[in-house]
Protein backbone atom coordinates (compact mmCIF):
# COMPACT_ATOMS: atom_id res chain seq x y z
CA UNK A 1 0.00 0.00 0.00
CA UNK A 2 1.09 3.52 -0.71
CA UNK A 3 1.73 5.76 2.30
CA UNK A 4 -0.56 8.78 1.86
CA UNK A 5 0.65 10.60 4.97
CA UNK A 6 3.56 12.32 3.22
CA UNK A 7 1.64 13.51 0.20
CA UNK A 8 1.17 17.27 0.15
CA UNK A 9 -2.13 18.79 -0.91
CA UNK A 10 -1.95 20.22 -4.40
CA UNK A 11 -2.78 23.88 -4.93
CA UNK A 12 -5.82 24.31 -7.15
CA UNK A 13 -5.00 26.00 -10.45
CA UNK A 14 -5.73 29.71 -10.67
CA UNK A 15 -7.41 31.49 -13.54
CA UNK A 16 -5.41 33.73 -15.82
CA UNK A 17 -7.08 36.87 -14.48
CA UNK A 18 -6.20 35.85 -10.91
CA UNK A 19 -2.54 35.64 -11.94
CA UNK A 20 -2.83 39.02 -13.68
CA UNK A 21 -4.30 40.61 -10.54
CA UNK A 22 -1.65 38.97 -8.35
CA UNK A 23 1.14 40.35 -10.54
CA UNK A 24 -0.52 43.76 -10.73
CA UNK A 25 -0.73 43.96 -6.92
CA UNK A 26 2.99 43.28 -6.70
CA UNK A 27 3.65 46.50 -8.66
CA UNK A 28 3.29 49.07 -5.87
CA UNK A 29 3.53 52.05 -8.22
CA UNK A 30 0.74 50.72 -10.45
CA UNK A 31 -1.47 49.96 -7.46
CA UNK A 32 -0.94 53.45 -6.06
CA UNK A 33 -1.47 54.96 -9.52
CA UNK A 34 -4.75 53.09 -9.92
CA UNK A 35 -5.97 54.29 -6.51
CA UNK A 36 -5.01 57.91 -7.27
CA UNK A 37 -6.71 57.81 -10.68
CA UNK A 38 -9.91 56.33 -9.21
CA UNK A 39 -9.91 59.01 -6.47
CA UNK A 40 -9.46 61.77 -9.07
CA UNK A 41 -12.25 60.41 -11.30
CA UNK A 42 -14.55 59.95 -8.30
CA UNK A 43 -13.76 63.46 -7.06
CA UNK A 44 -14.40 65.30 -10.33
CA UNK A 45 -17.61 63.44 -11.19
CA UNK A 46 -19.18 63.01 -7.72
CA UNK A 47 -17.69 66.07 -6.02
CA UNK A 48 -19.94 68.65 -7.76
CA UNK A 49 -22.99 66.90 -6.31
CA UNK A 50 -21.60 67.36 -2.80
CA UNK A 51 -19.91 70.77 -3.08
CA UNK A 52 -22.23 73.75 -2.40
CA UNK A 53 -20.72 76.10 -5.02
CA UNK A 54 -21.40 75.94 -8.74
CA UNK A 55 -18.49 76.35 -11.17
CA UNK A 56 -20.28 79.22 -12.95
CA UNK A 57 -21.51 81.10 -9.86
CA UNK A 58 -20.06 84.63 -9.77
CA UNK A 59 -19.59 86.49 -6.47
CA UNK A 60 -17.69 89.74 -7.11
CA UNK A 61 -17.43 90.45 -3.39
CA UNK A 62 -15.39 87.24 -2.92
CA UNK A 63 -13.03 87.68 -5.87
CA UNK A 64 -9.29 87.00 -5.66
CA UNK A 65 -9.52 85.35 -2.24
CA UNK A 66 -6.86 82.95 -1.02
CA UNK A 67 -7.50 79.47 0.38
CA UNK A 68 -10.04 79.44 3.23
CA UNK A 69 -12.54 77.09 4.86
CA UNK A 70 -15.28 78.35 2.55
CA UNK A 71 -13.05 78.19 -0.56
CA UNK A 72 -10.20 75.69 0.03
CA UNK A 73 -8.56 76.52 -3.33
CA UNK A 74 -9.49 80.22 -3.25
CA UNK A 75 -11.50 82.16 -5.84
CA UNK A 76 -10.69 83.69 -9.22
CA UNK A 77 -10.94 87.25 -10.53
CA UNK A 78 -14.74 86.96 -10.81
CA UNK A 79 -15.28 85.36 -7.41
CA UNK A 80 -15.90 81.86 -8.80
CA UNK A 81 -14.88 79.00 -6.52
CA UNK A 82 -11.63 77.45 -7.81
CA UNK A 83 -12.37 73.99 -6.38
CA UNK A 84 -15.73 73.88 -8.18
CA UNK A 85 -14.04 74.95 -11.42
CA UNK A 86 -11.31 72.35 -10.91
CA UNK A 87 -13.93 69.60 -10.61
CA UNK A 88 -15.86 70.85 -13.65
CA UNK A 89 -12.62 71.17 -15.62
CA UNK A 90 -11.58 67.68 -14.60
CA UNK A 91 -14.83 66.27 -16.00
CA UNK A 92 -14.09 67.80 -19.39
CA UNK A 93 -10.39 66.89 -19.45
CA UNK A 94 -10.95 63.26 -18.41
CA UNK A 95 -13.94 62.89 -20.78
CA UNK A 96 -11.80 64.19 -23.66
CA UNK A 97 -8.98 61.82 -22.66
CA UNK A 98 -11.21 58.75 -22.49
CA UNK A 99 -13.13 59.48 -25.70
CA UNK A 100 -10.03 60.38 -27.73
CA UNK A 101 -8.30 57.25 -26.40
CA UNK A 102 -11.21 55.06 -27.56
CA UNK A 103 -11.10 56.62 -31.04
CA UNK A 104 -7.32 56.23 -31.32
CA UNK A 105 -7.52 52.69 -29.96
CA UNK A 106 -10.19 51.69 -32.46
CA UNK A 107 -8.29 53.14 -35.42
CA UNK A 108 -4.93 51.75 -34.29
CA UNK A 109 -6.27 48.28 -33.54
CA UNK A 110 -8.10 48.09 -36.89
CA UNK A 111 -5.07 49.21 -38.90
CA UNK A 112 -2.72 46.94 -36.92
CA UNK A 113 -4.89 43.84 -37.31
CA UNK A 114 -5.48 44.45 -41.01
CA UNK A 115 -1.78 45.09 -41.67
CA UNK A 116 -0.63 42.07 -39.67
CA UNK A 117 -3.21 39.58 -40.94
CA UNK A 118 -3.44 40.50 -44.62
CA UNK A 119 -0.02 40.54 -46.27
CA UNK A 120 -1.20 42.63 -49.23
CA UNK A 121 -2.36 45.42 -46.92
CA UNK A 122 0.77 45.41 -44.76
CA UNK A 123 2.88 47.65 -47.00
CA UNK A 124 0.29 50.38 -47.77
CA UNK A 125 -1.05 50.57 -44.20
CA UNK A 126 2.41 50.75 -42.64
CA UNK A 127 3.47 53.45 -45.07
CA UNK A 128 0.32 55.37 -44.10
CA UNK A 129 1.31 54.91 -40.45
CA UNK A 130 4.82 56.19 -41.19
CA UNK A 131 3.31 59.20 -42.96
CA UNK A 132 1.22 60.12 -39.92
CA UNK A 133 4.21 59.58 -37.63
CA UNK A 134 6.26 62.01 -39.75
CA UNK A 135 3.66 64.78 -39.46
CA UNK A 136 4.34 67.56 -36.90
CA UNK A 137 1.46 66.83 -34.54
CA UNK A 138 1.08 70.14 -32.67
CA UNK A 139 1.11 72.39 -35.77
CA UNK A 140 -1.33 69.99 -37.44
CA UNK A 141 -3.66 70.18 -34.43
CA UNK A 142 -3.46 73.98 -34.46
CA UNK A 143 -4.37 74.10 -38.15
CA UNK A 144 -7.31 71.73 -37.60
CA UNK A 145 -8.57 73.87 -34.73
CA UNK A 146 -8.32 77.05 -36.80
CA UNK A 147 -10.07 75.52 -39.85
CA UNK A 148 -12.94 73.61 -38.25
CA UNK A 149 -13.58 75.45 -34.97
CA UNK A 150 -16.11 77.96 -36.28
CA UNK A 151 -18.08 75.62 -38.61
CA UNK A 152 -18.51 72.96 -35.91
CA UNK A 153 -19.39 75.53 -33.25
CA UNK A 154 -22.07 76.98 -35.52
CA UNK A 155 -23.43 73.53 -36.39
CA UNK A 156 -23.73 71.85 -32.97
CA UNK A 157 -22.96 74.60 -30.44
CA UNK A 158 -19.65 75.93 -29.10
CA UNK A 159 -19.06 73.42 -26.28
CA UNK A 160 -20.18 70.31 -28.16
CA UNK A 161 -18.49 71.41 -31.37
CA UNK A 162 -15.12 72.03 -29.67
CA UNK A 163 -15.43 68.71 -27.79
CA UNK A 164 -16.02 66.78 -31.03
CA UNK A 165 -13.21 68.65 -32.80
CA UNK A 166 -10.65 68.09 -30.03
CA UNK A 167 -11.54 64.40 -29.66
CA UNK A 168 -11.34 63.75 -33.40
CA UNK A 169 -8.15 65.79 -33.78
CA UNK A 170 -6.37 63.94 -30.96
CA UNK A 171 -7.77 60.55 -32.01
CA UNK A 172 -6.65 60.69 -35.64
CA UNK A 173 -3.17 61.91 -34.72
CA UNK A 174 -2.37 59.36 -31.97
CA UNK A 175 -3.40 55.93 -33.31
CA UNK A 176 -0.03 55.08 -34.88
CA UNK A 177 1.83 53.55 -31.89
CA UNK A 178 -1.13 51.23 -31.19
CA UNK A 179 -1.20 50.14 -34.85
CA UNK A 180 2.51 49.22 -34.82
CA UNK A 181 2.26 47.28 -31.55
CA UNK A 182 -0.85 45.35 -32.61
CA UNK A 183 0.61 44.57 -36.04
CA UNK A 184 3.71 43.04 -34.48
CA UNK A 185 1.63 40.83 -32.19
CA UNK A 186 -0.68 39.75 -35.02
CA UNK A 187 2.30 38.77 -37.20
CA UNK A 188 3.53 36.47 -34.41
CA UNK A 189 0.12 35.07 -33.43
CA UNK A 190 -1.03 34.16 -36.94
CA UNK A 191 1.87 31.68 -37.23
CA UNK A 192 0.91 29.89 -33.99
CA UNK A 193 -0.36 26.31 -34.10
CA UNK A 194 -3.95 27.04 -33.05
CA UNK A 195 -4.33 29.62 -35.81
CA UNK A 196 -2.87 27.28 -38.42
CA UNK A 197 -5.21 24.53 -37.19
CA UNK A 198 -8.22 26.85 -37.48
CA UNK A 199 -7.13 27.80 -40.98
CA UNK A 200 -6.75 24.14 -41.97
CA UNK A 201 -10.39 23.36 -41.15
CA UNK A 202 -11.61 26.22 -43.34
CA UNK A 203 -12.30 28.95 -40.77
CA UNK A 204 -13.10 32.23 -42.49
CA UNK A 205 -10.86 35.26 -42.08
CA UNK A 206 -13.55 37.14 -40.15
CA UNK A 207 -13.96 34.36 -37.60
CA UNK A 208 -10.20 33.89 -37.46
CA UNK A 209 -9.72 37.53 -36.49
CA UNK A 210 -12.62 37.80 -34.05
CA UNK A 211 -12.15 34.42 -32.31
CA UNK A 212 -8.41 33.79 -32.41
CA UNK A 213 -6.45 36.95 -33.24
CA UNK A 214 -8.31 39.73 -31.41
CA UNK A 215 -8.57 38.01 -27.99
CA UNK A 216 -4.81 37.40 -28.03
CA UNK A 217 -3.88 41.03 -28.75
CA UNK A 218 -6.04 42.51 -25.99
CA UNK A 219 -3.04 42.84 -23.68
CA UNK A 220 -1.11 45.43 -25.77
CA UNK A 221 -4.39 47.15 -26.60
CA UNK A 222 -5.19 47.60 -22.89
CA UNK A 223 -1.72 48.96 -22.19
CA UNK A 224 -2.01 51.38 -25.13
CA UNK A 225 -5.38 52.48 -23.77
CA UNK A 226 -3.95 53.67 -20.47
CA UNK A 227 -1.06 55.49 -22.14
CA UNK A 228 -3.49 57.01 -24.67
CA UNK A 229 -5.54 58.60 -21.88
CA UNK A 230 -2.48 60.41 -20.55
CA UNK A 231 -1.45 61.60 -24.02
CA UNK A 232 -4.95 62.90 -24.78
CA UNK A 233 -5.22 64.79 -21.47
CA UNK A 234 -1.85 66.48 -22.04
CA UNK A 235 -2.75 67.40 -25.64
CA UNK A 236 -6.13 68.85 -24.64
CA UNK A 237 -4.51 70.82 -21.84
CA UNK A 238 -1.88 72.18 -24.24
CA UNK A 239 -4.54 73.29 -26.76
CA UNK A 240 -6.64 74.93 -24.02
CA UNK A 241 -3.54 76.61 -22.57
CA UNK A 242 -2.79 78.08 -26.00
CA UNK A 243 -6.35 79.46 -26.17
CA UNK A 244 -7.47 77.08 -28.94
CA UNK A 245 -9.55 74.75 -26.80
CA UNK A 246 -12.89 75.30 -25.13
CA UNK A 247 -14.48 78.76 -24.69
CA UNK A 248 -13.25 80.91 -21.78
CA UNK A 249 -16.41 80.34 -19.72
CA UNK A 250 -16.11 76.54 -20.11
CA UNK A 251 -13.49 75.32 -17.59
CA UNK A 252 -10.90 72.67 -18.33
CA UNK A 253 -7.60 72.15 -16.54
CA UNK A 254 -5.70 73.65 -19.47
CA UNK A 255 -8.09 76.61 -19.63
CA UNK A 256 -7.64 77.23 -15.90
CA UNK A 257 -3.88 77.29 -16.46
CA UNK A 258 -4.33 79.78 -19.30
CA UNK A 259 -6.46 82.07 -17.11
CA UNK A 260 -4.08 81.79 -14.14
CA UNK A 261 -0.96 82.85 -16.09
CA UNK A 262 -2.22 86.44 -16.18
CA UNK A 263 -2.26 86.51 -12.36
CA UNK A 264 0.89 84.46 -11.78
CA UNK A 265 2.74 87.21 -9.93
CA UNK A 266 -0.04 87.97 -7.44
CA UNK A 267 -1.78 84.59 -7.12
CA UNK A 268 0.67 81.76 -7.94
CA UNK A 269 -1.56 79.12 -6.35
CA UNK A 270 -3.97 79.43 -9.28
CA UNK A 271 -1.35 77.86 -11.53
CA UNK A 272 -0.44 75.24 -8.95
CA UNK A 273 -3.83 73.51 -8.60
CA UNK A 274 -4.60 72.72 -12.29
CA UNK A 275 -0.94 71.87 -12.89
CA UNK A 276 -1.00 69.46 -9.96
CA UNK A 277 -4.22 67.85 -11.22
CA UNK A 278 -2.79 67.32 -14.71
CA UNK A 279 0.50 65.96 -13.33
CA UNK A 280 -1.14 63.56 -10.86
CA UNK A 281 -3.60 62.26 -13.45
CA UNK A 282 -0.97 61.69 -16.15
CA UNK A 283 1.52 60.17 -13.69
CA UNK A 284 -1.06 57.82 -12.17
CA UNK A 285 -2.24 56.66 -15.61
CA UNK A 286 1.35 56.05 -16.73
CA UNK A 287 2.07 53.96 -13.63
CA UNK A 288 -1.21 52.12 -14.20
CA UNK A 289 -0.17 51.30 -17.77
CA UNK A 290 3.26 50.18 -16.61
CA UNK A 291 1.70 47.78 -14.11
CA UNK A 292 -0.78 46.44 -16.66
CA UNK A 293 2.04 45.81 -19.12
CA UNK A 294 3.96 43.75 -16.54
CA UNK A 295 0.83 41.92 -15.34
CA UNK A 296 -0.37 41.00 -18.83
CA UNK A 297 3.04 39.84 -20.07
CA UNK A 298 3.22 36.07 -19.42
CA UNK A 299 7.03 36.16 -19.45
CA UNK A 300 7.04 38.52 -16.47
CA UNK A 301 3.92 37.15 -14.76
CA UNK A 302 5.52 33.85 -13.99
CA UNK A 303 8.45 35.36 -12.04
Amino acid sequence: MTDMSNTEPTTPPHSQWYDVWHQFKAHKGALLGGIVFIVIVFGVFVGPWLWPYDATYIDIRARNQGPSWAHPFGTDQLGRDTLARMMAGGQTSIAVGLTAMLLALGLGSFVGIMAGFFKKLDGPLMRLTDLFLALPILPLLLVMMMLFREPLSAAVGPERGIFILIVVAIGITSWMPTARIVRGDVLAIKEREFVLAARSIGTSNRHMITRHILPNVLSPIMVSATLGIANAIITESALSFLGLGFPPDFPTWGRLLNDAVQYLQDYPERVFWPGLAISLTVLSVNYLGDGLRDALDPRIRGR
